[in-house]
């Protein structure tokens, strides 16, 4: 090994703080949370990002009478801020409020949320977006109503193709007014099992919403399950060169443990935090201190060091998880570049 990744993994301090009450669970469902349970159980992954929290952070003026060009502007200064990089609507955005009445400047929160059977797009809106004006551009473009009003609206490739950029995300429609929710699919029977799940006929992604628990509220966010989280993060996505010092790194900063969940989760203040959850509560306190360490020297397979884009400002564990507070450096994309590997701290 390097003397200078002896040195990074031997110096890094490992803040074990008291003030870890603030990552205890909340009494009640944070707003992921409760946007994960309506989604498929089986769900591998999810994406969220809280639209009205973005436009608070940008003071932005958009809303229902805006432009698609105005649309676009907002979506471009969200991105610049790392604010959008979670969500699936970025380049659909202004097509979508020109032509559907609904973008990313007007609903409340998006989750998309991924298995290997399907994905489900689920948008959050108020009170102000009238379903029945969603409901007659739907028929007007071309999708097919359904027979009853929560069913879904038939669209297909054909039909997005003739209105604009559209996410293929956005072929099917299911309008939920009475709960407030808006979901779009690529396929219709996985759009149809979403919406069993919203009724309370099938069970939600409650694995999913356990490891995000911890995150409480953020902008935006990443949830992955145990195996999605090491498969996509793992350094077996790195060249030979930065596996082997990845290994030395490892074995140096002490055991890591197989994750059983992921979140990270960019936060209001502007910080990062990381969710590392572990089978094992017991296994936690020394994978705190291991991936901690991890965290705060280099970055084999990314470059550098993971210290030029962050630090470590709090890190310790409660019960099964692992939580890692990083503060970002100024122009540091901490969240879109760590959602996917290679990412040591996330080792298996």
């Amino acid at each position: 090994m390097s003397r200078r990744a002896v040195l990074a993994v031997s110096g890094a301090l490992v803040v074990v703080v008291a003030g870890l009450t603030a990552w205890r669970l909340v009494d009640r469902p944070t707003a992921l949370q409760q946007a994960l349970e309506l989604v498929p159980a089986g769900s591998s992954r999810a994406s969220w990002t809280d639209w009205a929290a973005v436009r608070r952070e940008l003071d932005a003026g958009v809303g229902p009478r805006s432009s698609a060009e105005e649309v676009d502007a907002f979506l471009s200064e969200a991105f610049s801020r790392d604010l959008s990089s979670m969500s699936a609507l970025g380049t659909s955005a202004g097509v979508m409020q020109e032509e559907l009445g609904f973008s990313p400047a007007t609903v409340s929160w998006e989750l998309l949320a991924q298995s290997d059977e399907g994905a489900v797009e689920v948008l959050g809106v108020g009170d102000d977006l009238d379903l029945d004006d969603v409901a007659e551009r739907l028929a007007s473009l071309g999708w097919t109503e359904p027979d009853e009003p929560v069913g879904v609206w038939v669209g297909g490739p054909d039909v997005l193709s003739g209105i604009g950029s559209l996410t293929p995300e956005l072929q099917h429609v299911a309008l939920l007014a009475d709960e407030g929710l808006v979901l779009t699919s690529d396929q219709a029977p996985y759009l149809e099992r979403a919406v069993e799940v919203v009724h309370g006929d099938r069970d939600g992604a409650d694995d999913l919403a356990e490891v995000a628990g911890r995150l409480g509220d953020p902008v935006a966010a990443a949830t992955y399950d145990g195996a999605y989280a090491c498969e996509k993060l793992a350094m077996a996505q790195a060249d030979d060169d930065a596996q082997a010092e990845a290994d030395q790194l490892v074995a140096a900063a002490g055991d890591v443990h197989p994750l059983t969940g992921f979140a990270m989760g960019l936060l209001p203040d502007g910080d990062v935090r990381a969710v590392l959850q572990v089978e094992d509560a017991d296994d936690a306190p020394g994978d705190a201190d291991a991936r901690s360490r991890l965290a705060a020297g280099p970055a084999p397979g990314q470059g550098g060091d993971f210290g030029d884009r962050f630090s470590v400002e709090r890190a310790g564990s409660q019960g099964r998880d692992v939580v890692l507070d990083l503060r970002p450096v100024d122009g540091q994309y901490v969240l879109s570049d760590l959602t996917s590997g290679p990412v040591l701290f996330a080792t298996c």
